[in-house]
């Protein structure tokens, strides 16, 4: 089955989280792959670095990437995670694999949207679940479950940062 986490709203990252945590406490192998998150110092990283069971690939770099203009960098990292995710879904190692952001990769022209659905095609056992923002028609068309988590209200519209332990 393929799941998309998609819209404005907070939790599309932390409810694929939770379902690591789901597969991870069944025994399950896990695979976890992030487009554009290549920082280890996020609080669920450091906590999924000290489980067993799971494979942890971040691409990308530290830096914000320019939606109107990636660098070359950014693109070659999201081939990488691209690759990654292919070997991943291919290998029947895993139970469950997230591929984390790959819809904001896709729809900031860091990955074409093609091997996104490429990925899609790929028979498996495993539950792939894809996340971000900007899910396009075609990938919600070919998922099995979508859910969009929409944006009422957020505290940092009101000028109050990201915090350590509940952002990151």
């Amino acid at each position: 089955m393929i799941q998309i986490y998609t819209g404005n709203g907070k939790g599309k990252t932390t409810a694929s989280l939770g379902l690591i945590s789901r597969s991870l406490g069944r025994g399950n192998k896990v695979c976890l792959i992030q487009f554009m998150k290549k920082n280890y110092e996020y609080g669920e990283i450091q906590f999924l670095q000290k489980q067993n069971n799971i494979t942890i690939i971040q691409t990308g770099t530290n830096q914000f990437v320019g939606p109107n203009n990636p660098s070359e960098k950014d693109i070659a990292e999201a081939q990488i995670g691209y690759e990654k995710a292919k070997e991943a879904i291919i290998s029947n190692k895993y139970d469950l694999i997230v591929i984390d952001e790959i819809n904001v990769a896709v729809s900031w022209n860091l990955l074409e949207l093609e091997k996104q659905l490429e990925l899609m095609d790929i028979k498996t056992d495993a539950e792939i679940v894809m996340t971000g923002r900007y899910a396009s028609d075609e990938a919600i068309a070919k998922a099995d479950l979508v859910t969009e988590m929409k944006e009422i209200k957020h505290y940092f519209n009101a000028g109050i940062p990201a915090r350590e332990g509940v952002e990151f």
